[in-house]
């Protein structure tokens, strides 16, 4: 098979392509550099517009937000992008986007603001430098007064479950909840609803399958699980585990990525991955592997994958039948492509770049 393309986002000032060649005619798998495009400061996730994959969009993690379109393969190649547009993000420090396909959503972790603008997949493709914006509500300080001083959106994603109306959820880590948005009639975005979890356990990031919700919680390292019916109805709590074994867990770690590829044929059990991060260990931070086989409400923590990288905050699945998985260590041990193994069960390390190449990675996109 031809060699696959990796675009890795960063805690530094750039957006790094690299190639993985997963059966190189001679040896192991490789793992390369091949551009490096300077985008500004810490573009930390990265996203695809859904209709064009050489256009890619980042948010600039800083006090005063931008957001960046990329388009790649201008020079005939795929490698280095170049810089097309940018726009205020409508607040600070945007850590996380939605690429619709006529419209850009931001989430802005400190000002706590979701933030819309109007994009298009040609010039200028950012259609407003004006954001529409949405504070999100927050009414005291969490239990955790240092991260829970402020409403912080951590993710803007549509529900994958509503199939009968466009359904934003919004895990907001300071307020300890979801926030459940739908469209007024002047296409603008409002708070229908909320879902709440334990104080202190600060929703990060979401999957969904089947009629569950699964939601890691960045603050206390715990994956919680709710039914998940559609708007109007209240979600139910079903149960709530720790993303790794080994308790009491050390102040200093949090959880920062959940994962819930579709079964297939080479791998037809369905597994959730979770990354935690800043594990005191020698070995490094973990990924916990949670099979559903005893039901959608029902995960169970099967393993858990020392992968030697320190502060896991980005990892993404892709390839064939997403056999591989990228992980990134963004404060030490650079990037690593690791195989699934035992069915899904296990992760294999097949091939890495040292922080020296790839400063801080982030995010993942496979191309």
């Amino acid at each position: 098979m031809a060699p696959l393309t990796i675009f890795v986002a960063s805690y530094a000032d750039s957006i790094y392509t690299l190639s993985f060649d997963p059966v190189p005619s001679t040896g192991s798998p490789t793992l390369n550099l091949l551009a490096r495009t300077i985008v500004g400061h810490r573009p930390s996730w990265i996203a695809f517009h859904p209709s064009d994959k050489s256009l890619v969009y980042t948010g600039l993690e800083q006090a005063d937000g931008e957001v960046a379109a990329i388009k790649y393969g201008r020079g005939g190649t795929v490698e280095e992008g170049e810089v097309v547009a940018r726009a205020k993000s409508g607040g600070a420090d945007p850590c996380h986007l939605l690429v619709a396909e006529d419209e850009l959503i931001i989430g802005n972790y400190s000002s706590g603001t979701i933030a819309t603008l109007p994009i298009s997949t040609s010039a200028p493709y950012i259609l407003s430098p004006h954001p529409w914006t949405l504070s999100m509500p927050f009414e005291h300080v969490g239990r955790n007064k240092a991260r829970q001083s402020s409403s912080h959106p951590h993710q803007v994603i549509l529900n994958p479950l509503n199939q009968t109306e466009k359904e934003l959820l919004v895990p907001d880590l300071g307020t300890d909840k979801i926030w459940r948005l739908t469209k007024r009639s002047d296409g603008k975005w409002s708070i229908r609803g909320h879902i709440d979890f334990e104080a202190g356990g600060g929703p990060r990031h979401i999957a969904a399958r089947g009629n569950t919700l699964y939601t890691l919680l960045e603050l206390t390292l715990k994956l919680a699980v709710h039914t998940f019916p559609p708007l109007p109805a209240t979600p139910t709590p079903l149960t709530s585990l720790f993303t790794l074994s080994a308790l009491p867990i050390p102040d200093t770690m949090s959880a920062a990525e959940i994962l819930l590829p579709e079964p297939n044929a080479s791998f037809p059990e369905t597994f959730i991955y979770t990354s935690n991060r800043n594990d005191p260990h020698s070995e490094g931070d973990t990924i916990a592997i949670f099979s559903l086989a005893a039901g959608e409400g029902q995960p169970e923590l099967v393993n858990e994958v020392r992968t030697g990288l320190i502060h896991v905050r980005g990892m993404v699945f892709g390839g064939d039948e997403d056999k591989y998985l990228v992980v990134g260590g963004a404060e030490g041990g650079g990037v690593k492509v690791f195989e699934r193994i035992d069915g899904g069960k296990g992760l294999q390390e097949i091939a890495k770049l040292g922080e020296d190449v790839v400063g801080c990675p982030t995010g993942f996109l496979w191309h």
